[in-house]
């Protein structure tokens, strides 16, 4: 976390931030988005080049400048080679999603044996909990959170029905404190040990309203109650730092579209801790939904009809990685390897700072802000209930170069990336925004 400073309102002390920002020239490995649509401006940043202030990292990612080489790469090994890249590319693709294990790993704190890219996030989750969701009459209830994405909510209805269930009756939402937009932790575990439940799968930062739970002393909370413990980790993996294993988190799952800017819906990603994995071929292995790709790899293509668990979170997946959804992946998780999540994680701190001063500094009370004024227990956004209509809102930003969000029913979310967004595109955001509102902006808890 970085050292507290007193920040200014003034377009030179964004231009100051940025070129003391270390990690500033990552910037220049993205294509920003320019928009050109109609009615949209671009914005010339502090070199005179034309881009959007684009903060809506949360829903997609940019791109990062690499991509459409390697993606080339790709097909011209399938173009010239045909089948035989399996083997002989310049980038074999038979063991293709290998490479992925490490960077995953270090992403989301786990062992290269814990984690794989495959499928998409719903379908992970689907797949996970066909293993980890095994509901008895006396102890049958999914907890997660009233604000859960919507993919969330469906999906764990679905398999409490599939098991036989109410999901009235099994799905347990946790709402806010009357007068409080987020979650307490300690509520949350005081209902982990009031519901007993089978299983507890939040979202670990919250998409409506980045609120980033503590994902230790919760899984601590669930383990204790008898429960499993997954995460939904689509705004939280790229955005910050965890450590599942030590953790000790069952399983979570995450899409890479988002903060991974792997592009639009892009392979996913799972973590399954490695006492789980251990099982994978053993007598008490857990249930599972098997596929080829899940097949132990020296003997797959002896194409035998038995399945043999490969030890690793491997044995989750299905069918063989779809090659030009993770060549993305590759181009974005070398960016944060050389940035690290501890560098990333100081300057989206210092961001969503500066941020929440420019939008309280000297207005009217008139924005409310849904997010945790406490650092730690934010990731990089901030959600914004501003007065009127949140979309007319939203598209007047858009009309004047700013690319944020609108969520149902009334909010706007601006995530700044520390990979690629810049202090001075937070000084923008909020002086439109000021000129959107006719000055009558500002943040309250």
């Amino acid at each position: 976390m970085p050292e507290p400073m007193t920040f200014r309102p003034d377009e030179a002390f964004a231009h100051e931030l940025d070129a003391a920002d270390p990690l500033q020239a990552f910037r220049d490995e993205f294509a920003i988005p320019t928009l050109g649509g109609v009615g949209a401006r671009p914005v010339a940043d502090a070199r005179g080049s034309a881009s959007a202030v684009y903060l809506t990292g949360n829903s997609l990612g940019a791109m990062p400048k690499r991509v459409p080489e390697l993606l080339a790469g790709e097909l011209e090994d399938w173009a010239r080679r045909g089948v035989e890249g399996h083997v002989h590319g310049r980038d074999p693709w038979l063991p293709y999603h290998e490479q992925f294990r490490g960077p995953l790993g270090r992403l989301v704190g786990g062992t290269e044996r814990e984690v794989v890219a495959m499928n998409t996030l719903t379908v992970n989750l689907h797949l996970l909990m066909v293993s980890f969701y095994r509901p008895t009459a006396e102890r049958f209830k999914i907890i997660i959170e009233e604000t859960a994405f919507p993919s969330d909510s469906y999906a764990v209805a679905s398999q409490a029905s599939f098991h036989g269930f109410d999901p009235r009756a099994a799905i347990v939402r946790l709402k806010a404190r009357e007068g409080e937009t987020t979650l307490r932790t300690e509520d949350i575990v005081a209902a982990i040990g009031r519901e007993k439940p089978a299983l507890v799968m939040l979202g670990a930062v919250n998409y409506l309203t980045g609120q980033w739970f503590d994902m230790q002393a919760i899984t601590k909370a669930g383990h204790d109650a008898g429960a499993v413990v997954g995460w939904d980790l689509a705004h939280a993996a790229g955005n910050v730092p965890m450590r599942l294993h030590d953790w000790n988190v069952d399983f979570a799952a995450w899409c890479s579209y988002k903060y991974l800017n792997a592009g639009p819906g892009a392979v996913a990603g799972a973590f399954v801790h490695e006492r789980h994995v251990a099982r994978a071929s053993s007598p008490s292995a857990l249930p599972r939904f098997a596929g080829w790709w899940g097949h132990e790899p020296a003997t797959r293509f002896k194409m035998g009809p038995e399945f043999v668990a490969t030890p690793s979170a491997d044995a989750w997946s299905l069918s063989n990685p779809p090659i030009f959804s993770l060549t993305p992946l590759k181009a974005s998780l070398e960016l944060f390897d050389r940035a690290t999540m501890p560098r990333l994680r100081e300057k989206s701190l210092k961001l969503t700072e500066y941020m929440g001063f420019l939008l309280g500094a000297g207005a009217n009370l008139s924005v409310s802000c849904l997010t945790p004024t406490a650092a730690e227990q934010r990731g990089c956004q901030w959600s914004l209930v501003v007065p009127g209509s949140s979309k007319v809102v939203q598209q007047a930003l858009l009309e004047r170069g700013v690319v944020c969000d609108f969520r149902e029913p009334n909010v706007i979310r601006a995530a700044p990336a520390p990979l690629y967004n810049s202090f001075h595109d937070v000084w923008r955001f909020v002086k439109e925004l000021d000129a959107v509102l006719g000055g009558r902006r500002a943040v309250h808890p």
